[in-house]
């Protein structure tokens, strides 16, 4: 809306005033009258309003332009809507500035002010910076009062016309077409609500854009027919210049979230869906009805060791139903509910199946199950048929094979799986790591498990703690105390586990004691003391071993008796290590002391003490009770190692005792151990006679 428009009324204007102000009947002043009217009346800038400076215009010049759907054609009707809210706002700013006067002045100050302000639009001179204060018969003050509560109007009515606008197109077709199709692909409640509202603002200015076109058309044509009338006389050859409206061209653009879904690819990704759909939500069975039932039946009641029958009995159900893929799977549903036996067998029948249209996943399946019962030798028949079949294997399936083997302790075949694995360019998982770090520590070699290790750290595979820890262990069984240490710096690092921690301690006392360090065994035992863990009796067993290791028994005294002050009592494991040792200095009277403390205990002492006092026996000469010891290490002779018969050997050579050294060496061959050490011994004269004792 503009003021031209409200300018186009007549003085009649002021009749309507009259009556919306219900003002007596008087003649409305002239506009000398109003001046000298208003030039007494104090309209200051202090009794008024303090506004801003005024602006270049009168109002903002986006309500100055043409608006087509503003125009009403019945101008009576927006001029007294004008009217009544210009001098509805006006009557509270003059009683804010005149709170003494009453109504009948202040109706005559707003027809006075309606007078000036429609003088003003009359003479074409609104919006210019020139005649902005040109009349001195307002202040400037109420001038500019004038004017902006004229643009507040204008713009509340246009703000009206034009959400009148926007619920015609909020109704229009083509949004309710868009928000049907929104609602289909799952838009709700708000966003579709926002949405609506968007789609209807777009489609208004659209319309509002052909709209001004075909408004600038009308006026090329007016204008192009006065210019023809001219140039038809100077030049009748030119031709005439034709001016028409843009056509649209295409279908409907629809766009959500910026994707325009009118694009002929979403026919593409819509069969795409589809046949996802068909993935995710597969075709139903055919219903079985008659003699097919009855064959199902006569299957599911079948006898696992019935082959023959239960083969001509599928090739029945096959002649009568014609199966599908999905009616196979539907039978062998049935088969894994009631019969697991029964279903892996005939699982593995309808492999050959054309109808069943196998791949690598039924074998992966069967192979997985198989695997968890650790029914090897069916994997390994299941892969054969696999390889025969010119399938390969997948991920899951060596997966699978890498467990297996790990859990069944084969190293080879685990690292052959593995390597299977890799190549086809998969990533293991943390299981997959796992078991193989695991397999490879208990076959005592854990840098290839610290290897996986250092890769799973490099792949961002979170390493958890007993991993950490059974490499730890396994080289501190080993005393590889450099490899050790490099694993508790990086559990440290890693944020796994301090220094000070108890069961770390530990591990590094033994790797030290293996090492025949007992200065650094020492460090970290102390080291555990200070951050106020309590030695254990594995712990203590593992520093005597260290003081043993260079037969430094003063010092093992002196720490068990600091250790009994702070109210540790020797066990079972320092026991026998003491004994151990005492054997090895021929204290037999000592080391038997010791047998009675750990028999007081009220435990058997450990299998390997055994070894110690066969050793110590047979060099002390006593024939009884070395044979008694080496009785029981015979019974249990799969448990011994190498470096245990050769300690055995050596001191029957020894005590003299050479048949039964003799004996030893053959079982130690037949163990699978190298006796070659021993025979050399076994080769030398003896040097005395067992003792009777």
């Amino acid at each position: 809306m503009s003021w031209r428009t409200l300018a186009s009324t007549s003085r009649h204007t002021f009749k309507r005033l009259n009556a919306i102000l219900r003002s007596p009947s008087t003649t409305i002043p002239s506009s000398r009258a109003s001046s000298s009217l208003f030039l007494h009346v104090p309209f200051s800038t202090t009794t008024l309003h303090s506004l801003p400076q005024p602006t270049n215009a009168l109002i903002d010049p986006k309500l100055l332009a043409p608006q087509n759907d503003a125009v009403n054609n019945n101008d009576d009707e927006t001029t007294n809507e004008f009217l009544s809210r210009f001098v509805w706002i006006m009557r509270k700013k003059v009683k804010e500035a005149y709170p003494d006067s009453d109504k009948p002045t202040v109706d005559g100050m707003l027809v006075a002010i309606v007078e000036m302000v429609v003088s003003e639009m009359e003479k074409g001179s609104i919006g210019t910076t020139s005649s902005l204060f040109c009349s001195a018969d307002f202040s400037e003050d109420l001038w500019r009062t004038v004017w902006e509560v004229s643009s507040l109007v204008l713009e509340d009515m246009n703000k009206e016309i034009k959400k009148e606008k926007m619920k015609s197109f909020l109704q229009c077709e083509e949004v309710k077409e868009m928000c049907r199709f929104a609602g289909e692909v799952g838009i709700r409640g708000d966003l579709l609500r926002e949405l609506r509202f968007k789609w209807a603002r777009e489609k208004m200015e659209e319309h509002e854009f052909y709209e001004g076109l075909e408004r600038l058309r009308e006026e090329a044509r007016s204008e192009g027919n006065g210019i023809g009338v001219i140039t038809e006389k100077k030049e009748k050859v030119k031709e005439k210049v034709v001016v028409g409206l843009p056509k649209r061209r295409g279908n409907i653009r629809y766009k959500i979230y910026g994707l325009d879904l009118s694009d002929s690819k979403w026919a593409q990704v819509a069969d795409r869906i589809h046949e996802a759909e068909q993935v995710f939500w597969p075709q139903e069975p055919k219903p079985i009805t008659g003699k097919a039932k009855i064959v199902i039946a006569k299957i599911l009641s079948s006898k696992e060791e019935d082959d023959d029958g239960l083969q001509s009995l599928l090739a029945e159900w096959v002649e009568l139903v014609q199966p599908s893929r999905v009616e196979w799977m539907d039978l062998l549903d049935k088969l894994k509910e009631q019969n697991h036996g029964l279903y892996l067998k005939v699982a593995e029948m309808v492999l050959a199946e054309d109808s069943f249209q196998t791949n690598v996943s039924d074998y992966s399946r069967l192979i997985d199950i198989y695997a968890k019962e650790n029914r090897f030798d069916d994997v390994e028949r299941m892969l054969k048929k696999l390889n025969e079949n010119g399938l390969q294997v997948d991920a899951s399936i060596a997966s699978t094979l890498v467990l297996m083997y790990c859990k069944g302790g084969n190293l080879a075949r685990a690292t052959e799986a593995f390597g299977v694995l890799t190549s086809l360019g998969f990533q293991p998982d943390a299981h997959v790591y796992n078991s193989m770090i695991m397999t490879f520590v208990n076959n005592g070699q854990p840098k290839l498990g610290e290897k996986l290790m250092r890769d799973m750290d490099d792949r961002l595979i979170t390493i958890t703690k007993d991993i950490y820890m059974a490499l730890l262990r396994s080289y501190s069984q080993l005393g590889d105390v450099a490899s050790a240490e490099r694993i508790s710096t990086t559990m440290q690092f890693a944020g796994i586990q301090q220094s000070t921690d108890k069961e770390t301690c530990t591990l590094l006392v033994e790797a030290y004691a293996l090492a025949s360090n007992p200065d650094q065994a020492r460090s970290h035992f102390d080291c555990m003391i200070k951050s106020g863990h309590q030695p254990d009796d594995r712990c203590t067993a593992s520093m005597i071993l260290a003081y043993e290791k260079k037969n430094d028994l003063d010092n093992a005294l002196n720490l068990l008796l600091e250790l009994e002050k702070d109210g540790f009592e020797p066990g079972v494991a320092t026991y026998s290590v003491l004994v151990d040792w005492l054997g090895k200095l021929q204290l037999v009277d000592e080391a038997e002391q010791l047998l009675g403390k750990i028999a007081l205990l009220g435990e058997a002492p450990p299998f390997k003490l055994q070894v110690s006092l066969c050793d110590m026996y047979a060099r002390a000469g006593n024939e009884k009770k070395a044979l008694q010891s080496l009785g029981v290490l015979e019974a249990r002779k799969d448990e011994l190692g190498q470096a245990e018969f050769e300690r055995i050997i050596s001191g029957l050579i020894d005590g003299g005792f050479q048949k039964d050294a003799q004996r030893i060496c053959q079982i130690m061959e037949a163990q699978g151990f190298d006796a070659s050490r021993v025979k050399f011994k076994l080769s030398k004269p003896v040097s005395r006679a067992p003792s009777l004792r």
